[in-house]
């Protein structure tokens, strides 16, 4: 059977998370706790839609030794992978967790390269998998190697197959990746202004914004704004939502649970207003987790009336 959606990350990492009772910048620092985990935004996606009981592919490239820890990690996961081995070795990005300041400092590595022969073999590999009914997820860094347009292209060759492209970048992927009119983005709000290069201070100026680039043929668009929540919107509505009070532990994985949450409402046919609340709530309960850990279905569902939803437009 086919998935009902398709996350690809081109540019995968095993995660791994140090926890510590203290980060002492410069001294000797002894972990209180490790943990290793498949990461990048697309794999993320895929690990939150599993948890929501949602039929995921998890495709992409992986290289080396960590490549093949990672999809085995997923298929431990009962997640369903279909990566492209490609040469060189998956990176591995480290989170530091200070526990007595409840901060996560991130250190990335740059990963493998890839070639145009890559993309044009992911191509393929994705021919087989989409159709009307799917929806597909391009999410977080390109690799070395890959071009501005690298999505640009992907969401292109998803779009003429008819399927639902939802995309989750910044910067100069972003910025191309929208001319293909994706189905639906979710920049942060500094993502959001170093797209448009100019401040994003109120509201109404984030709806404005938004309405400028659903008129180049997005349909929704979620704006994330850490602690301070979401506005969502469309080409008729627009909300803000405004999260719960949390403490929180670690911001890794929220956007991710925000975008996995999308993706779940799409299907189950939601209204605007509901993704709006889906989505942030998702998101917040993922904030409170440790390291990669992510929200549930049944955490959202009973966390959800805490939201509190303005209508906009």
């Amino acid at each position: 059977m086919e998935p009902a959606v398709i996350t690809v990350t081109l540019n995968p990492a095993i995660d791994k998370t140090i926890t510590l009772p203290r980060f002492e910048v410069g001294g000797l620092n002894r972990a209180s706790q490790v943990r290793i985990d498949p990461g990048g935004k697309g794999i993320n996606v895929a690990k939150v839609l599993k948890k929501f009981g949602v039929d995921v592919l998890a495709t992409g490239f992986i290289a080396g030794d960590q490549g093949n820890l990672l999809r085995n990690q997923l298929i431990e996961r009962a997640i369903q992978t279909d990566f492209i081995h490609v040469t060189g070795e998956t990176r591995t990005n480290f989170k530091i967790v200070d526990e007595e300041d409840g901060i996560t400092t991130e250190i990335n590595e740059v990963g493998f390269p890839i070639s145009d022969q890559d993309i044009t073999n992911l191509k393929e590999r994705l021919r087989s998998y989409l159709s009307s009914n799917s929806v597909i997820v391009f999410a977080g860094s390109l690799p070395q190697g890959a071009s501005d347009q690298t999505y640009y292209e992907l969401i292109q060759f998803a779009n003429q197959a008819g399927a639902k492209t939802i995309l989750d970048a910044d910067k100069a992927a972003l910025r191309e990746g929208i001319k293909a009119k994706p189905y639906a983005i979710k920049p942060n709000i500094f993502e959001l202004e170093q797209l448009l290069t100019r401040k994003l201070d109120t509201d109404q100026k984030i709806v404005e914004a938004g309405k400028e680039l659903i008129e180049q043929g997005i349909s929704l668009i979620i704006v994330s704004m850490g602690s301070k929540g979401a506005i969502v919107l469309n080409q008729k509505e627009a909300y803000r939502i405004t999260p719960f009070p949390i403490t929180p532990k670690s911001t890794v994985g929220a956007g991710d649970s925000m975008v996995a949450t999308l993706v779940y409402s799409l299907l189950e046919n939601k209204n605007l207003e509901e993704i709006a609340k889906w989505v942030t709530t998702a998101g917040t309960i993922t904030a409170t987790k440790p390291g990669t850990e992510v929200c549930s279905l049944e955490e959202v569902k009973q966390a959800i009336h805490k939201i509190n939803v303005k209508k906009l437009l």
